[in-house]
């Protein structure tokens, strides 16, 4: 993707500027952790049993751990690495627990932990076919960055998005491999898994809000949780939850933030519910949808 600059209404490619070191990408990522991914920081070269980990973070909205590895050249195994990763996590839980506790000084257990959350991310300056074709499978939790520096303090950081149609890796991972291991343990959330729980008339109702919602303003994306759908533009936006016969959302604003004159939404704060925001609204048919939005677009 090119970059350009713009000056008297004249566009200027934007050279690259790149990377000197691999170091140089971590430390950008490690101080930017929580504007890039939301993100946690624990702990910078985080050795485990002869493993060295170039990030270890925590995502408190899944309540898992999350392993960052940093590459500047493309000659890496990705799905070897990161599946090693993800096994090496789930057999030496208490290490990642103590790790943790010791750098944030909080009582985290493992109980609090969704370990089937756990992923790993591949940042680096660019991947090759052969890597991207490895991880193309829905069942791995492993996300390939691209990141790179322009002149004039200019950086790009993009997601590899995995096609729509990747197969499932299950067919290829042998009985008591590393890899069979990880990929039972492991759960990648996906919007058809949510909508294949519902009825067709929720399945309608959260396909008419999906659209509004990414109408609302460019380069807002979709990601699929475990208990509901996250749609986000740096920050969680709204959350959608596919129930039954109906869909309930989660608007991402504090009490008091919403402008709301038909009092459509429910101050759900200081009680127990799944999405982001403390205003939450359950729809069971569409009479209210462009009003919904106007409420939703408050959250941007």
């Amino acid at each position: 993707m090119a970059i350009y600059s713009l000056h008297k209404n004249l566009l200027t490619e934007a050279k690259e500027n790149p990377f000197k070191l691999e170091k140089d990408i971590q430390k950008l990522f490690e101080e930017n952790l929580q504007t890039i991914f939301g993100l946690e920081f624990i702990k910078s070269e985080f050795v485990i049993k002869n493993n060295r980990i170039d990030t270890l973070a925590y995502d408190v909205q899944n309540k898992a751990f999350v392993i960052i590895e940093y590459k500047r050249d493309k000659n890496f195994t990705v799905i070897d690495q990161g599946v090693s990763y993800l096994s090496l996590m789930l057999e030496n839980r208490a290490d990642f627990i103590m790790e943790y506790n010791e750098g944030k000084r909080i009582g985290l257990k493992r109980n609090d932990v969704d370990w089937s959350q756990s992923k790993v991310i591949f940042v680096s300056t660019g991947f090759t076919p052969v890597q991207l074709q490895a991880t193309n499978f829905k069942e791995m939790a492993i996300e390939l960055w691209e990141v790179r520096k322009y002149e004039n303090g200019v950086i790009s950081i993009n997601q590899v998005k995995k096609s729509s149609s990747s197969e499932s890796i299950r067919p290829i991972a042998t009985k008591g491999s590393k890899l069979n291991e990880v990929a039972s343990q492991i759960k990648v959330y996906t919007e058809q898994g949510h909508m294949d729980k519902a009825s067709d008339l929720a399945v309608e109702l959260y396909l008419r809000l999906k659209n509004s919602i990414l109408n609302l303003s460019d380069g807002i994306e979709m990601v699929p949780r475990k208990e509901y759908i996250a749609f986000k533009k740096g920050k969680n936006i709204v959350d959608v939850c596919l129930l039954k016969k109906t869909v309930k959302l989660w608007i991402n604003l504090k009490r008091g933030e919403l402008d709301d004159p038909k009092k459509l939404a429910k101050n759900v704060y200081g009680t127990g519910h799944w999405g982001n925001g403390d205003y939450q609204i359950q729809i069971e048919n569409d009479k209210y949808i462009e009003y919904i939005m106007s409420l939703v677009k408050q959250a941007l």
